[in-house]
């Protein structure tokens, strides 16, 4: 019996030091290895750095697919990874499945003419998809809120993480010279890390800051000056796999007060690391950390000094709390998330090929 042709689209993993990357590259090579029944195509950007090493056939995005894509006929099922994309999926036929990764638009400052064209954009590829997958409860939650017609087509199914290692000679870019909280992070004021340098306050503390940099660092560092603290302030900018693990796992702790989050990768991938980790109690947050994690109640700095000490010490007095914090970790697997992909597929496609042959 023929496979099933099946499309997913990874054409976000064009820029290296994004989530989507990390979750394209990881999501795709579980899949593979987790496969036995599908024949499998992903759609990918010419200029992506990462192809599959050749363990996939792959159809590249082109331009015009946005008004005529020649092969809208040639699969059973297409998943789109994510909801921004560029294959759309009123081009294709065949099943439909859409990964939303967030609404964050919804809540973020932006004119009622972008948040208009985004809901009506993402409202014609719901309710043109057969499923719709959001990564988080709080997500999915948000999604049927603002978006009604995903009632009935809604699933959760969540992120991997992966768990990173280092050599043990590596040395990092930028090496701290004292013990330092680390985090990571599109640096934009939906990461909210402007809070963390009230950290730093009555210690020797540094706070390295790694991700893609904005305007926002200025925000940064001015909170940076107002705790007399902004020699230990480092914005470091994007960084490679290596010195990102390092960092995990010479951090004194992972501190992450995102206020517009629809997972949280950086969250189970420090726990794997077994460290302590300080979170905000928003989005998805407190979903993803659950009991292994600390919360920052609010954002006075004052308070969150008060937080940061009382987790440190629990941390720090409490026996093989690492051990649980790993183990933690360990039920966010890509393994696991490719295997309920997969059956998602069997899902969407036995339905499809029952009622073909009934007809």
């Amino acid at each position: 019996m023929q496979q099933p042709k099946v499309l997913v689209t990874f054409d976000s993993m064009k820029y290296p030091n994004s989530g989507f990357f990390y979750f394209g590259k990881s999501l795709g090579n579980c899949l593979l290895d987790e496969n036995k029944r599908f024949d499998l195509t992903y759609y990918l950007h010419r200029r992506a750095i990462y192809q599959f090493a050749d363990r996939v056939k792959i159809q590249y995005l082109s331009k015009l697919h946005k008004v005529f894509y020649p092969s809208s006929g040639k699969y059973d099922l297409v998943h789109f990874t994510d909801q921004y994309c560029r294959l759309r999926p009123q081009r294709v036929k065949g099943k439909k499945i859409l990964t939303v990764h967030d609404i964050n638009f919804m809540h973020e400052n932006l004119s009622p003419r972008k948040v208009k064209k985004k809901t009506e954009r993402l409202t014609r590829h719901i309710e043109t998809c057969d499923k719709v997958v959001a990564i988080s409860n709080f997500v999915a939650q948000d999604i049927l809120k603002h978006f009604p017609s995903a009632q009935g087509k809604m699933q959760v199914i969540y992120n991997g993480a992966d768990k990173l290692s280092v050599a043990e000679d590596h040395q990092p870019t930028y090496q701290p010279a004292n013990p330092f909280i680390f985090t990571i992070g599109h640096v934009a004021p939906k990461k909210n890390f402007a809070v963390l340098p009230a950290l730093l306050h009555g210690n020797n503390y540094e706070l390295v800051i790694a991700g893609i940099e904005t305007i926002y660092k200025d925000e940064i560092m001015a909170e940076a000056r107002k705790w007399n603290c902004e020699d230990r302030v480092k914005i470091i900018g994007t960084i490679n796999d290596d010195d990102k693990a390092w960092y995990y796992k010479n951090c004194l702790a992972f501190a992450f007060p995102s206020i517009a989050e629809g997972f949280g990768l950086p969250v189970i991938e420090a726990m794997h690391f077994g460290k302590p980790v300080f979170l905000s109690t928003h989005t998805s947050l407190p979903e993803v950390g659950g009991d292994a994690a600390f919360y920052f109640d609010s954002f006075d700095g004052e308070a969150m000094q008060r937080v940061f000490a009382a987790g440190m010490e629990k941390y720090n007095s409490t026996e093989n709390i690492r051990a649980t914090i790993m183990a933690h970790a360990e039920t966010f697997n890509w393994h696991n998330t490719a295997r309920q992909y997969l059956a998602l597929y069997s899902e969407c496609l036995n339905f499809s090929f029952s009622l073909s042959a009934a007809l």
